[in-house]
């Protein structure tokens, strides 16, 4: 697991990996993550049509995952440390990803534990490796990355053979605002079908599906051996 000691004399430097889309660049200045906790609040709640609080997210999680102490997790894209925290308290040591450090900045003050390791990374190319997970979270970080396919890739390879890799996205739904908001200019943002995420995880199994609204929660589990 990452020491976050270690990510703190880059905090400032470019990455040398994929260029980021307008997302990513966004995520990166200090007011989105000043303002990004109180989105991701209410977030599942517009996004699903029906009352969806973090709690609810949680418990599906915490449901399907069953992660238990001492497991060592992934949480690629934390943000502000949602699923790091639900990790932790758990019992699990968890190395915490983002490509900004402003919102792991936030993501220490607003969920400090010690079994959390911050790690300032582009996951598309982390460097991290082969297998040192027992499972990976992926909470929206598929509709901003650059190359989606590479990030899947990434994230599998990094998963335990026998390991579990847990994805929440908004899924394609033929609304007209997703074109738009897939240009480079309006943030360039992909929005996956499930069966596309599936192709794209062929080492993968998914065990578990559960879509609300918009909104697609999956369970792969890695192939042994």
């Amino acid at each position: 697991m990452g020491d976050p000691r270690q990510s703190q004399g880059t905090l400032n430097l470019p990455f040398a990996g994929p260029a980021l889309t307008l997302a990513q660049r966004t995520n990166r200045w200090p007011l989105t993550a000043w303002g990004y906790a109180g989105w991701r609040r209410r977030s599942l709640t517009l996004l699903t049509g029906e009352a969806f609080p973090l709690a609810r997210e949680a418990a599906l999680f915490r449901a399907l995952c069953r992660p238990r102490p001492g497991e060592g997790w992934l949480d690629a894209g934390t943000s502000t440390g949602f699923y790091a925290g639900v990790l932790a308290g758990a019992g699990c040591r968890v190395l915490a990803a983002d490509l900004s450090a402003p919102m792991l900045a936030a993501a220490r003050r607003q969920t400090p534990h010690p079994h959390i390791d911050w790690f300032l990374t582009n996951l598309e190319a982390s460097g991290l490796p082969d297998a040192a997970f027992d499972g990976v979270t992926v909470g929206a970080t598929l509709n901003e990355t650059r190359e989606p396919a590479r990030l899947l890739a990434e994230l599998a390879r990094l998963t335990r053979p026998g390991g579990q890799l847990w994805l929440m996205y908004v899924g394609r739904t033929g609304h007209p605002l997703q074109p738009l908001l897939t240009l480079p200019a309006l943030g360039g943002l992909t929005f996956p079908d499930p069966a596309w995420v599936a192709r794209h995880l062929p080492g993968c199994a998914r065990t578990d599906a559960v879509q609300v609204g918009a909104v697609v929660f999956e369970r792969y589990v890695k192939a042994q051996g």
